[in-house]
C-alpha cells in the first residue's frame, strides 16, 4: 500500500509540475493512473531509477506505433491529425495496458528513459563558443548520458534566438528556436566552435542508424511536441553523418581513461543535461572528484544541471583554479533559457 501510495503521488506531481500546459494528453491520464489500483501495480514493475511516468507512456506509445487499429490512438496527436479528447482516454488507456501487461514489463526491463531533446542545445551553444572563444583551442565534447548523441552534434545546427538572425551553420535542416529570458547573449555566437572529438557515454547507448533504437527514442516524445519529433528527426539525419564515439557503461567509472585519450591541444568540455536526477548520490559525488582529479593535469570543463539543484552549471577546473558560473534553471525542453 505505502508503494502504490508513493507511485501515486508521483503520477499527481508528474500532471501538475511536468504536463499541465506542455501535454493534456498525459495530464488527463496522469491524474487518472493516481487514482486506478491496477495501473499503480503495473507501474510497480518500473526499476526504481527509472521515472515512472516517462517510461510508462513512452512504453504505451512505443508499443501503439505497431498497433495501427487499437482505439487508443485515436486520442495521441503524434498519431492522428485530429485527436480526440484527452479527458475520454483513460478507459482505453487502461485496456491497452492490461492486454499488452507482459510486454510492457518486458520494456520496462529492457529500454530506459533516455529523451534526446536537441533543442536544449539552444542554451549549450553559446556555453561552448564562449570557451572556444577563450581559449582558441579545439573542444573535445564529452557527454554523460549521450542516448543517440544528438547533442553531440551542436555546432552542425542552425540557431535563432528571440526570432533574431539565424547563426551557427545556418545552412543546416536541423534549426533550433529558442527564447533567452536574460542578458544579452555573447559575442562569441557568431562562430561555431571547432570541435576535435565527440563522445557520448551512456548505460546503454542508441544507435541513430537502428530502426528500433529511433522507434524508442520517438516514443519518447510527447504526443503533442510535434516540433520536437521534427527536430529529432532532422538531427539523426545529421548526427548519421558525424565521427560520434559511442560507449556503453558507467560514466563515473570510464571517464578519467576516456581523458587520457584526448589530444593534449584540445579543451575537455564534460557535460549532460536533465540526466544527473537518475544518478545516485554517492556516483555524483565520486563524478565530481573524478574532474578534479583530472583537473590537477588538464583544463576541463563541466556543464550540467539537476546534479544537486535544477540549475544550469558552467564549472572550469584547473589545478588550483576553481570558476563556477550558474544560469537560472531553463524550461526543461529548452523552450527558453536565462543568459546570465
Amino acid at each position: 500500500m505505502i508503494v502504490s501510495e508513493k507511485i501515486s503521488r508521483n503520477f499527481t506531481i508528474f500532471a501538475e509540475k511536468e504536463c499541465a500546459g506542455s501535454s493534456r494528453l498525459y495530464e488527463c491520464l496522469s491524474y487518472e493512473i493516481a487514482k486506478d489500483d491496477a495501473i499503480l501495480e503495473l507501474s510497480s514493475h518500473i526499476p526504481q531509477d527509472q521515472p515512472k511516468p516517462n517510461l510508462l507512456f513512452a512504453s504505451v506509445q512505443y508499443l501503439l506505433n505497431n498497433s495501427n487499429s487499437v482505439e487508443l490512438r485515436t486520442y495521441y496527436p503524434s498519431f492522428v491529425s485530429n485527436a480526440k479528447n484527452p479527458e475520454e482516454a483513460f478507459p482505453h488507456f487502461k485496456a491497452f495496458c492490461l492486454e499488452h501487461w507482459d510486454s510492457l514489463i518486458s520494456l520496462f526491463q529492457t529500454k530506459l528513459v533516455q529523451t534526446n531533446e536537441v533543442r536544449r542545445c539552444a542554451y549549450l551553444y553559446p556555453i561552448f563558443t564562449e570557451i572556444f572563444a577563450k581559449h582558441n583551442k579545439p573542444l573535445t565534447l564529452i557527454e554523460i548520458g549521450t542516448s543517440a548523441g544528438l547533442q553531440l552534434g551542436l555546432d552542425q545546427y542552425a540557431y535563432q534566438y528571440n526570432e533574431g538572425n539565424l547563426i551557427g551553420k545556418i545552412e543546416s535542416s536541423v534549426l533550433i528556436e529558442s527564447t533567452n529570458k536574460g542578458k544579452a547573449l555573447p559575442e562569441s555566437i557568431k562562430t561555431p566552435p571547432i570541435i576535435s572529438k565527440r563522445v557520448g557515454i551512456d548505460l546503454h547507448t542508441n544507435n541513430v542508424k537502428n530502426a528500433d533504437d529511433v522507434a524508442w527514442l520517438n516514443a519518447l516524445i510527447w504526443p503533442e511536441h510535434t516540433d520536437r519529433r521534427k527536430l529529432f528527426n532532422a538531427a539523426t539525419n545529421v548526427i548519421q553523418n558525424l565521427e560520434i564515439e559511442l560507449i556503453d557503461g558507467n560514466a563515473v567509472e570510464l571517464l578519467e581513461d576516456i581523458v587520457k585519450q584526448v589530444n593534449k591541444d584540445s579543451i575537455i568540455c564534460v557535460f549532460h543535461t536533465h540526466v544527473a536526477n537518475q544518478i545516485p548520490l554517492v556516483q555524483k559525488e565520486q563524478l565530481v572528484k573524478n574532474l578534479q582529479t583530472i583537473s590537477t593535469e588538464r583544463e576541463i570543463y563541466h556543464i550540467y544541471n539537476n546534479l544537486f539543484d535544477a540549475d544550469l552549471h558552467r564549472d572550469y577546473f584547473y589545478k588550483e583554479i576553481c570558476d563556477e558560473h550558474i544560469f537560472e534553471r531553463p524550461d526543461g525542453h529548452a523552450r527558453w533559457f536565462v543568459w546570465g
